[in-house]
């Protein structure tokens, strides 16, 4: 029984459902937001999607600020600006809209805006959360325009530290939004190359939390179920954008993935968290690239779940079944196999593997997997990735 000790936390409240869209402005007066500053990417504020959210706002009479110089890898120095917009407009609370970046940096904002101390000094280990100064965190609405991340159900945030070229992780319990819109219609415009990527970050954060070490039997069941969604609905969502069934189902894919992660998360993360910095990849695309190589290295440790896990999901074959269903859905959704069909015109020398497996060992999600991820370990797995042999 001493292994059966844990701490839970589940996310916040989601307005869930097509056109809800529409409950903007009564969300932000619900959270007591007035003055919003809006975060979105930067392809994305060209898109009707948010001309169209914004009318809402203007019909409203609520004034905003609108915030859109961020990177598909958001830097330290994204944040600085959005915070310099942010105290310029007098705002007193963020709506983060988009994909993974925009939802993390809009996050980080209404996180950052009040505090004294860099923000490197919040990175998710041990208590370092604490340092925060909590009353000086505004609200938090989040709209997610992707099926991936999760971000919105998230109390953290990823920024890369542009001197290091190293991913981080802030984290405090007030970055979970107050209140999330979770409006299908709004995902039906993302290209077949995004809808991939962030379906499988879904499938990968809901695949490792459930082979996480630890006890927590809740997120265990909320990661097989969003499995079981990501494998039914995100081919359908890739072949038709317009199929909103399949479109709301991934939009809970994704929340659930990030509701499991707090169990965990795993060797595909420390591995796609370095690339992703040096090359500035598609995270969740480069989850992708890697799931295969590490869910193989895993298997003596997770074979067992994995064979209930492939039967509840319909999968025949136990273990080896399941394995092979990956790689079909990847190549459904046309994700490279090897990390050179990832970057165009890669040339990693030994020096830049080093470097990698030395950033894949400390990277925060490292603890998280089945199995310890030596140096030797993350190298030869990215040997893999790059040689394509699983």
């Amino acid at each position: 029984m001493s292994k059966l000790v844990s701490k839970w936390n589940y996310p916040t409240t989601v307005r869930f459902g097509a056109g809800r869209i529409a409950e903007l402005p009564d969300t932000l007066a619900a959270t007591g937001i007035k003055r919003p500053l809006f975060v979105t990417d930067p392809g994305l504020a060209k898109l009707p999607v948010v001309a169209s959210t914004l009318k809402i706002l203007d019909d409203a009479k609520i004034p905003y600020g609108v915030f859109s110089d961020v990177k598909p890898n958001p830097v330290e120095s994204n944040l600085v600006a959005g915070i310099e917009v942010f105290k310029a407009g007098g705002h007193d609370g963020v709506i983060a809209f988009g994909g993974g970046s925009a939802l993390d940096l809009g996050k980080l904002i209404a996180f950052q805006a009040g505090q004294t101390r860099p923000v490197w000094d919040f990175e998710d280990i041990g208590d370092w959360w604490t340092r925060a100064n909590a009353d000086a965190i505004v609200p938090i609405v989040a709209v997610p325009t992707t099926a991936g991340t999760g971000s919105e159900v998230g109390r953290a945030g990823v920024i890369t530290h542009e001197a290091t070229h190293t991913k981080k992780v802030i984290f405090h319990p007030k970055m979970l939004p107050a209140i999330v819109i979770a409006d299908p219609e709004l995902t039906t415009g993302m290209p077949a190359f995004i809808t991939a990527g962030t379906g499988m970050d879904a499938l990968a954060h809901c695949l490792e939390a459930y082979c996480a070490p630890g006890y927590h039997p809740m997120a265990d069941g909320i990661a097989v179920e969003g499995i079981r969604l990501v494998f039914e609905n995100l081919p359908k969502a890739y072949a038709n954008g317009n199929d909103l069934v399949a479109r709301a189902h991934m939009m809970s894919a994704a929340a659930m993935g990030a509701t499991a992660f707090q169990k965990g998360l795993g060797a595909i993360h420390s591995l796609s968290h370095p690339i992703g910095a040096l090359y500035d990849t598609h995270h969740g695309m480069t989850n992708a690239v890697f799931m295969p190589y590490v869910l193989a290295f895993n298997r003596g440790a997770i074979e067992e779940r994995i064979v209930r896990l492939a039967a509840y999901c319909g999968i025949d074959g136990g273990f080896d079944g399941f394995a092979r269903a990956i790689l079909k859905l990847r190549e459904e959704l046309n994700v490279p196999h090897t990390l050179p069909g990832l970057i165009k015109g890669l040339d990693m020398d030994q020096a830049r593997k080093e470097l990698i497996a030395d950033m894949a060992v400390v990277d925060p999600t490292a603890g998280g997997n089945p199995i310890e991820l030596t140096k030797k370990v993350a190298l030869d797995l990215l040997e893999c990735a790059i040689e394509g042999t699983v």
